[in-house]
């Protein structure tokens, strides 16, 4: 964009007026770097020089924000266009609904789909590609075969990237079978399967840690003359960091470079994150410093895993200096950067240095989020204050925050597991607590109940209104014979299985996958 802005500057000084095509082309380009200030700026420069703003410059807009997630922007933008007379295309109508689905909003993408129908236009292969993404994403995958069956009606040649969801989506169900039969009707509708092809069936069997068996598929890629890329691998690697296995994920890194592929920050991420999973701190430090010799910058998610697996050894000193280092690359935290560092801050008992970060944050624009909460209410837990931690989780809901499960669950466990009796406004807390989760009809499972009955059994030997209470959210088969006969046995062994620590996470480790 430099060199094109350049190019610019050079016409305007030779006299040439730009053409609305040049700026179109102009605000193309800020929309691949996503930068909204200067397509903006654009878009108001191409008014001044008197042309009319058409269907493709509001298009460029839309387009902008659906790609940086501001979707509702992207719909001031169509309504704005539609005011000025100028009528959606089907391009326009596919941003939107792309926008949408990517936001899972499913609602909202099928709402755009049908005013498309009512203003006459009829879909195209893109419009039923996002379609069927859409019902492959819901978990839909019958209505998803139906799309695909229609455009086969319709002689409309689906291609690799209707395919490719549907791949996925069944590899994600653990339906490999149906996997492999798209597969073959892939190749039967003159459709030859390319590497992003498998690298969705690999990706599917993935995300339901099935890494064995997207190794396997390996095989079938070289049979069928395919060549891995670099993505391939990083999948792979990205199964291995999630089990903590440092071992696998370095023999695929190793491949890469053995390969001569492109190592990027991507490959580099997930690669710390199975340093840190494994707690392989300094072998995290040297895939930074091969980083740092590759050129490689570090980006807010590097950063991220970073300080998440200091935190979890509760090391607050090497946090603070990736936040301070942070700061000196101009690398931005976001609101997992600071519930990490407090998450160390928590580890490490320093609840005042937690504090501080909260005040950090208000000043730099962020409000803490679920897991934010949720980490200090562990954190004041830990330190042996109830009640700090009862106020934090009151100041949550204040903040407009519906708790969750993990929140509750880790509200009552940190509690429970730290008193012998229950008294005063901790005793009324927990209660309280419990009234909420009744009320929302929240339960807890049967581990739950099993481990929150051994410290109810240490409070309230014979019983009294915090079981009661407790109770209440417990599963309904509870009371059967068997599940008291295994809580006995649990109480009487100590059931040395369950702790208060290890029943929820301290860190995020997918917190940045889904930000990738």
């Amino acid at each position: 964009m430099d060199r094109a802005e350049e190019l610019v500057r050079e016409m305007e000084e030779d006299g040439i007026d730009a053409p609305i095509d040049a700026y179109h082309s102009m605000m193309h380009g800020y929309t691949i770097i996503q930068d909204e200030k200067k397509c903006l700026i654009v878009f108001e420069r191409l008014k001044e020089c008197c042309f009319t703003p058409s269907i493709i410059s509001y298009g460029c807009l839309i387009n902008l924000y659906v790609k940086i997630g501001k979707v509702a922007k992207a719909i001031a933008i169509s309504k704005e266009m539609e005011s000025y007379g100028i009528k959606h295309n089907n391009k326009t109508y596919s941003m939107l609904i792309s926008g949408f689905i990517h936001l899972h909003d499913f609602t909202n993408a099928f709402r755009i789909f049908e005013e498309m129908l009512k203003s006459g236009l009829q879909p195209d292969r893109a419009i039923y590609n996002l379609l069927i993404e859409a019902f492959c994403k819901m978990g839909n995958m019958d209505r998803a075969i139906r799309i695909l069956e229609k455009m086969q009606k319709e002689r409309m040649q689906p291609s690799n990237r209707a395919f490719r969801p549907i791949i996925e989506g069944f590899a994600v169900a653990g339906d490999m079978k149906r996997a492999l039969d798209i597969l073959d009707l892939m190749r039967r509708s003159g459709c030859a399967p390319t590497v992003m092809t498998y690298n969705a069936l690999i990706h599917g069997l993935i995300r339901k840690n099935q890494v064995e068996r997207a190794v396997s598929v390996l095989n079938k890629m070289y049979i069928a003359g395919i060549t891995p890329n670099e993505h391939t691998y990083t999948i792979i690697m990205r199964g291995y960091a999630a089990t903590g296995d440092i071992a696998k994920a370095f023999e695929y890194f190793t491949k890469i470079k053995e390969g001569g592929l492109k190592l990027d920050v991507y490959i580099y991420e997930t690669l710390l994150r199975a340093c840190c999973k494994s707690g392989r701190m300094q072998s995290a430090l040297a895939v930074t410093r091969e980083m740092s010799s590759q050129k490689i910058s570090r980006n807010t998610f590097v950063y991220n895993i970073l300080i998440d697996g200091w935190a979890r050894r509760g090391d607050v000193w090497e946090a603070a200096d990736l936040m301070k280092q942070m700061k000196e690359d101009g690398v931005p935290p976001n609101i997992h950067t600071y519930t990490s560092y407090i998450n160390a801050c928590c580890k490490a008992g320093d609840m005042q240095r937690a504090q501080t970060v909260i005040d950090e944050m208000a000043d730099v624009g962020l409000k803490p989020n679920l897991k934010t909460y949720t980490t200090l209410i562990k954190g004041w837990a830990r330190a042996s204050l109830p009640d700090r931690a009862l106020k934090c989780f009151e100041e949550m809901k204040l903040a407009g925050l519906k708790p969750d499960e993990a929140a509750y669950h880790c509200l009552v466990t940190s509690l429970l597991s730290r008193a012998t009796v229950m008294e005063g406004s901790t005793y009324t807390g927990i209660l309280s607590v419990c009234r909420e989760m009744f009320e929302n009809d929240l339960t807890v499972d049967m581990r739950t109940a099993v481990h929150w009955s051994k410290w109810l059994h240490k409070i309230e030997m014979t019983g009294g209104a915090l079981t009661e209470a407790l109770q209440r959210i417990f599963p309904p088969d509870w009371n059967s014979f068997e599940v008291l006969g295994e809580v006995s046995d649990s109480v009487s062994t100590g059931d040395s299985d369950y702790s208060s620590d290890s029943d929820f996470s301290d860190g995020d480790e997918n917190q940045d996958a889904d930000d990738n």
